[in-house]
């Protein structure tokens, strides 16, 4: 599986990333599913504090596979919903939901830790000094920021040079080939054509969660299927129904399906990426790794997300 490295971590990522938002309990089915990424090459899960008993169950699999060390374990904190309601990006919540979650995991620390949302009334300085004094006590590799604008990390890391601090190596919005008309949940933030500018221009990892945007490219969906309200409402357009029927064209001409190829969307960008994927079965997985491996060429890549007219080349 192809790996790519992130400031502050020694351990090589795999571009694929299993996430544990849909994990239930540790019986067969997810054992397998677990069992199957490791197998393929697999080596970084992404959780969250908010996930409560999908962190236990990671740990308690990772504990009886011994396989601590040879993963990376991507966790999140400070969610506004997430213990007591309203803003929670401080100090007082990330030192919480941090130690909590260790305990969770069963470990001393995470490779990589990410604020879950950001409070754009919070100043970035303490929050910056706090997480760094989870670095300096080995229970982080390195920070990042999910759902937070690139105006902000950019603050932030303008502080944390200024103050002599390690800053945010990554960041984890959405980042999909099928742009939401709206957030998917409140708080959230997707990447943008400007967010994308930024990133390539700062060549800071992205690790982008709802990669495949919700299954939006799987064929299951039509204009006229109305069922999944939550799918019409975020992802339901004109812009992205043409995106799906030039997503089927390309996917035809390279023999492979529309929904690898909007994956392969998120892994040709020109700043280092990740995908965040849940497959419900090894032939997803499978789907997902072959993705992988697919090239695009800058006119296709901008023939995909409607940036110019005529035929991919």
């Amino acid at each position: 599986m192809k790996a790519m490295h992130i400031q502050g971590v020694d351990k090589a990522i795999s571009r694929l990333i299993m996430g544990t938002g849909d994990l239930r309990k540790l019986e067969e089915p997810e054992r397998m599913m677990l069992d199957a990424y490791i197998r393929a090459g697999g080596n970084t899960f992404d959780t969250a504090h908010q996930y409560r008993n999908k962190e236990v169950i990671l740990g308690q699999w990772l504990a009886e596979k011994k396989l601590r060390e040879q993963v990376v374990i991507l966790t999140k904190g400070a969610h506004h919903d997430d213990g007591s309601p309203g803003p929670r990006v401080n100090p007082q919540a990330i030192r919480k939901d941090l130690l909590e979650s260790l305990d969770r995991l069963g470990t001393d620390y995470v490779d990589l830790y990410a604020l879950h949302r950001d409070d754009p009334d919070a100043a970035v300085g303490p929050i910056m000094e706090e997480l760094n004094e989870h670095i300096q006590a080995s229970r982080i590799r390195a920070i990042g920021a999910s759902n937070w604008s690139f105006q902000r990390i950019q603050e932030a890391n303008e502080y944390a040079a200024s103050h002599g601090l390690i800053g945010f190596t990554f960041s984890s919005p959405n980042l999909s080939l099928a742009k939401p008309n709206e957030p998917r949940w409140e708080g959230c933030v997707s990447a943008d054509s400007d967010t994308c500018a930024w990133h390539g221009r700062n060549q800071l990892p992205l690790l982008a969660w709802s990669s495949q945007a919700g299954g939006f490219f799987s064929g299951h969906f039509t204009p006229d299927n109305q069922e999944n309200l939550e799918m019409v409402r975020v992802y339901y357009s004109a812009d992205n129904w043409e995106r799906y029927r030039r997503a089927a064209k390309l996917a035809a001409d390279k023999n492979v399906s529309p929904i690898q190829i909007a994956l392969a969307y998120v892994l040709n960008q020109s700043f280092p990426t990740c995908a965040i994927i849940g497959p419900r079965n090894p032939d997803e997985l499978q789907s997902s790794i072959e993705a992988m491996h697919i090239q695009f060429t800058l006119d296709e890549l901008a023939w995909l997300n409607l940036e110019r007219e005529g035929a991919a080349k």
